[in-house]
């Protein structure tokens, strides 16, 4: 995995083609800033928060969401409670079809209390965000989801390691359906390579870029684009 410098943003957000930007986003927010993100989410949004059980969840549901219309309002020159949203069979979200002349793609995960949103210029993109966690049927999942190859990788070696690993793949993995737009349907088709000392790869046809992120400690998460060469920037949001 490689770490990246998360800088602030610059004032003026030029998103050119090949240009990858990440977002780092701390979805802990205080109640001011909750209730002005809760003021910009369509009433489709507030139904989905209201349906979370633990009021944590229901929290980090609308900083997630009122954090992503703050960033593409950005972009779009808009403001946040202007933009809308389209959904593809599975779920994944997308800008409507009105935003559709300004090529901007974007996909966003969470987990705990951090989330990553990765915006891109004309090219498909997936981000994934796990946090690595003790799980006591890390072994059985593998043997579902992962190739033999890299099932094998995880059973030999320390348990000290396989909890990274197992997510380290899993991010990978999951980055690259929500790229295409699959799910996770075919997690076990999609094969990633991890050497030691070298960068992860995906391998997969077609022409997709892997980037192994590292977000915040205790944290495994991967970006995938469409596209053989890509400018990764990582920003903090604020």
């Amino acid at each position: 995995m490689f770490n990246f410098n998360w800088l602030p943003a610059p004032k003026k957000l030029d998103l050119l083609l090949n240009d990858v930007h990440i977002w780092r986003i701390n979805l802990n927010s205080s109640e001011s800033q909750l209730q002005f993100f809760r003021e910009t989410l369509s009433s489709d949004e507030i139904a989905r928060a209201q349906r979370f059980y633990f009021p944590e969840h229901r929290q980090r549901f609308i900083a997630g969401r009122g954090t992503l219309r703050a960033i593409l309002g950005q972009y779009l020159g808009i403001d946040p409670k202007q933009v809308e949203f389209e959904y593809q069979p599975r779920g994944k979200p997308l800008l409507a079809a009105k935003f559709a002349d300004k090529g901007l793609l974007f996909n966003l995960s969470h987990s705990q209390d951090l989330a990553l949103c990765g915006v891109s210029y004309q090219n498909q993109i997936g981000v994934d965000l796990e946090y690595i966690r003790t799980m006591s049927d890390l072994e059985s999942l593998a043997k579902r989801f992962f190739s033999f190859k890299e099932y094998e990788h995880l059973r030999l070696i320390s348990p000290q390691e396989q909890q990274q690993i197992f997510f380290r793949y899993w991010t990978c993995k999951e980055a690259y359906l929500k790229a295409t737009g699959d799910g996770l349907v075919q997690l076990e088709e999609i094969e990633i390579s991890l050497t030691p000392n070298q960068p992860s790869q995906l391998l997969v046809s077609g022409d997709w870029n892997l980037r192994e992120l590292t977000p915040a400690e205790n944290f495994a998460a991967a970006v995938v684009v469409a596209g053989s060469n890509i400018n990764l920037h990582c920003w903090e949001y604020y």
